[in-house]
């Protein structure tokens, strides 16, 4: 597909949405008409004034009949066909003001409704302009540029720095380091060496490489995306108004007592009243006032609701489909730990790391910089910096020779380090090494770590309703449950290509109303094939963003639960005022076919019904406190500040497990310094943080959670803390006493290092998610 195809076809796509904005218009012209008329009655001009409210009646009932006329060819007859047959009733019998007072309601219903269901395009342009336009070819006479729909499988293609892969292909050279997170989601660079496969759309994240082109553009991964996003959002159906589907019981019984009252009484004006009282105003106004109440709602708390279809639909939804890389995790990795070899220290590995990886670009050094200057050490300036793409940085720090990335599959690895490359499969981790003067001295963990609203996100959306949560996922499938089992999701679905996801989109939609959240270009086909999309707008794309219902623009997904809760009561109430609405007007239907409502007086009753459900509607613009508990602004600060503290705190839960180590590999007096130091840590800075949480940030928070038994179990944690911190001193006094560590002390030093270290990340975890998470 050429890049002009592509264009038109999206311009196709859209052509639907771009529509003139008749309604805003219609709400001037019939208000002015209105307002008119009554000055002119106040001035005694009769005439005059049902001349004006006359014309405002007709400027309401010829777009009227087309939107009735519109909802026919689709096969429905909608909430409007009542407003027709009472506009027209009351041009045929005179009732000029009934008339205009029911042009004005359904002008701002329809204004409402336009507002609150304008859809954004789904034309992708992200798509577009990440797709490259052409291909760099060697051939014999050197390397061409040529137009991308000339490449022909077989053809030897150069793929620069930063350059997207054009076609699918294998590589040629003696490796590759990509970016793919565009198809995958995940933040970490992968290396293909030579014969791997490469899909396009993948970005080139180190030097340049040779492809050798096994697909053409048409057939190339990437065009498939743009296919797949087009088809989706093609096949996405139209949403039912919800007056909509009240009106198709509500619109025979009007026009059954209207025919009634008319043959029985043989008044026409008897019939016009009773369709004057019966004109759908709580339909009109209600839903779409509780609708665009909502999107209000939640456009304050940072979600920002495109229609008011979604709303609705949001409201609805019972399985939930969520992308796992920026949707559950953060979507960039974050030092998971610090391993040293016996003679280093964790701190001085991370700071040596951190120094060297200052001038690079890779999302590991990033990562690997930021944690440490988290933990405010002091970076070196590093001199005759060096990178090589897929293995790492190279330079002197402080005098040293030092390089920080991959170690071969043939360099020797000491057994600290084979350990550490253990717990690295076991975590599924990424591990940069650091060599220090040619010898390594220890490795930094990386890992894409969970979002700490993620499990508060998901327990909130079961009790809303949603019943079914899924991952689906471009990742490997080993992070893929090990996530799945943290949130408790019922199923998973990992190594997924966008088309596995759009497919498993379409599955689930056939039992259930669904939803999609995803934040990559590789999500924006399943998200525009889901009945809601649901793009995590802050740090994702713009292609996700536009395929999107909904877009949480807070890197927050907990905003999510949010909005199903704002979605839900917006429905809940916008139903509650169109059915009290509607029971209103049954009532008054029955007195205007008695005789006892002229239609004048009847359009004043409506209005007075109008009035009462859109009150009730606009409920839906205040605050649920039983959705998100409040924070003082005092509890709010104390959240923030010891979750600062636990990010300086990782160097002391890294050392604890040190200790543990070095005892393991040689109790000896390295050991026990090592112990030593560990205990000054301790000592120093985690116990008065743990003490502090306890006096001043669990009673800031109990009034908010229920009182202070729902921290009683955090506290139960701090207690063990303390006992175990006490029983490692004890054993120092020991060892103080008898000049050295006892072989009978190892065992249980060893157990209380290790039980210490597990127990401060269960509860720090447990803190981050139950309470941290609570703050903006």
């Amino acid at each position: 597909m050429n890049h002009s195809t592509l264009t038109a076809r999206l311009r196709r796509l859209t052509a639907p949405v771009v529509s003139p904005r008749l309604e805003p218009a219609l709400l001037a012209v019939t208000a002015a008409a209105l307002t008119g008329g009554g000055i002119a009655w106040l001035a005694d001009a009769r005439g005059l004034a049902d001349l004006f409210w006359g014309l405002g009646t007709v400027s309401a009932l010829v777009p009227a009949m087309g939107w009735v006329l519109a909802a026919l060819r689709r096969g429905h007859a909608g909430v409007d066909l009542i407003a027709v047959l009472a506009l027209g009733g009351t041009l045929a019998v005179g009732e000029y003001l009934a008339g205009a007072l029911i042009a004005l309601m359904l002008a701002t219903g329809r204004t409402l409704e336009a507002a609150a269901q304008r859809r954004a395009s789904h034309d992708l342009r992200a798509l577009l302009e990440h797709a490259p336009r052409s291909a760099r070819r060697r051939t014999d006479a050197g390397v061409a540029t040529v137009p991308l729909g000339e490449v022909a499988v077989g053809d030897l293609l150069v793929v620069g720095p930063g350059e997207v892969v054009p076609v699918d292909g294998r590589v040629e050279s003696a490796a590759a380091v990509l970016d793919e997170s565009v198809l995958t989601g995940e933040p970490l660079q992968v290396e293909r060496v030579q014969g791997e496969a490469v899909r396009s759309g993948v970005v080139n994240a180190g030097g340049a490489f040779e492809l050798r082109a096994t697909a053409t553009e048409q057939d190339s991964t990437y065009a498939g995306i743009v296919r797949l996003a087009q088809q989706a959002g093609a096949e996405s159906a139209p949403v039912v108004r919800l007056a909509d589907r009240y009106a198709a019981w509500f619109l025979p019984l009007s026009l059954i007592v209207a025919g009634l009252a008319w043959l029985i009484s043989g008044s026409a004006v008897r019939a016009v009243a009773v369709l004057v009282v019966a004109t759908p105003c709580p339909l009109l106004l209600a839903a779409p006032v509780a609708i665009v109440s909502g999107l209000s709602r939640a456009s304050r708390l940072g979600v920002v609701i495109r229609d008011g279809g979604a709303l609705e639909n949001l409201g609805r939804a019972r399985t939930l489909l969520l992308d796992k890389t920026g949707t559950l995790t953060r979507g960039r990795p974050r030092v998971l730990d610090v391993a040293a070899a016996p003679d280093f220290k964790p701190t001085e590995v991370l700071r040596l790391a951190a120094s060297l990886d200052q001038y690079s670009p890779h999302v590991l050094a990033q990562a690997i910089v930021d944690t440490a200057r988290e933990r405010k050490l002091e970076l070196s300036v590093p001199t005759d910096v060096t990178e090589e793409p897929g293995r790492g940085a190279t330079g002197t720090v402080n005098g040293h020779q030092v390089s920080i990335g991959r170690l071969g599959p043939a360099d020797a690895r000491p057994t600290w380090a084979k350990a550490v490359d253990n717990r690295a499969l076991l975590d599924g981790a990424a591990v940069a090494w650091l060599t220090l003067d040619g010898h390594l001295a220890g490795a930094v963990l990386l890992r894409d770590p969970l979002r700490h609203d993620a499990p508060r996100t998901l327990r909130h959306l079961r009790a809303a309703g949603i019943q079914r949560l899924l991952m689906l996922t471009g990742d490997r499938a080993a992070p893929a449950h090990e996530v799945a089992a943290v949130l408790g999701l019922d199923d998973v679905r990992a190594e997924l290509s966008p088309a596995d996801k759009v497919a498993a989109v379409h599955a689930e939609r056939e039992h259930a109303v669904t939803v999609m959240v995803g934040d990559g270009v590789n999500d924006a086909p399943a998200l525009a094939a889901a009945d809601i999309g649901v793009a995590m707008g802050a740090r994702g794309s713009t292609a996700s963003s536009e395929a999107a219902d909904i877009v949480l623009t807070t890197d927050r997904v907990d905003r999510l639960a949010d909005a199903v809760t704002i979605a839900q009561r917006a429905r809940r109430i916008a139903v509650q005022s169109a059915v009290g609405g509607m029971l209103m007007s049954l009532a008054a239907m029955a007195a205007a076919a008695v005789g006892l409502l002229p239609p004048a007086v009847g359009a004043l009753l409506q209005e007075g019904i109008d009035v009462a459900v859109i009150l009730n509607a606009l409920r839906a613009l205040r605050v649920d406190q039983a959705a998100r508990p409040a924070l003082t602004p005092a509890a709010e600060a104390l959240i923030h500040r010891f979750a600062a503290e636990h990010d300086d705190l990782q160097d002391v839960l890294e050392s604890v497990r040190d200790a543990a180590d070095r005892l393991s590999d040689s109790p000896g007096p390295k050991a026990l310094a090592a112990v030593e130091g560990t205990h000054r840590l301790l000592t120093e800075r985690l116990l008065p943080h743990e003490y502090a949480e306890e006096h001043q940030l669990y009673p800031a928070l109990a009034p908010t959670l229920g009182g202070p038994e729902a921290t009683a179990t955090m506290s139960r944690a701090h207690t063990e803390i303390a006992r175990l911190s006490r029983r490692i001193a004890t054993h120092l006094q020991l060892a103080h006493t008898d000049g050295g560590l006892a072989p009978a002390q190892l065992d249980d030093l060893r157990s209380c290092l290790y039980g210490l270290n597990t127990v401060l990340r269960l509860h720090f975890t447990q803190e981050e998610e139950n309470y941290f998470s609570l703050a903006p």
